[in-house]
């Protein structure tokens, strides 16, 4: 039990570790989560504030790997330009990309909250 246990952390674990060194935005997105965490200690978020910030960057990670693994997963099944393809990984992009501005509405309005 220990030992299936242990096995499924090394495999999430070099998933991590395969996103990180694979993917650039990946690092970019875990240097704001990281910024985040800094600036909630600093400015004192309250728990909601803090509980959305977590959230919010969460699903932009989580955004992340997912659209990784589906690209490379369209990029093994078809290695040539297909149009279908194309439009699965365009898709993905948007998924980070509507994950990443909801992020930044939430980062705005918590910030909001302490600059006025």
């Amino acid at each position: 039990m220990i030992t299936k246990i242990y096995h499924s952390f090394t495999f999430a674990l070099n998933g991590l570790k395969t996103t990180w060194k694979e993917e650039q935005n990946f690092r970019i997105e875990i240097l704001i989560g990281a910024i985040v965490v800094f600036c909630i200690l600093f400015f004192k978020f309250s728990l909601v504030e803090t509980l959305f910030s977590v959230v919010a960057v969460t699903i932009v990670l989580i955004s992340e790997i997912i659209n990784t693994a589906v690209e490379d997963l369209c990029n093994k099944v078809q290695p040539e330009h297909d149009p279908i393809i194309g439009k699965v990984k365009d898709t993905m992009a948007a998924f980070v990309l509507v994950s990443s501005l909801g992020a930044g509405i939430v980062g705005i309005l918590v910030f909001y909250n302490h600059f006025i």
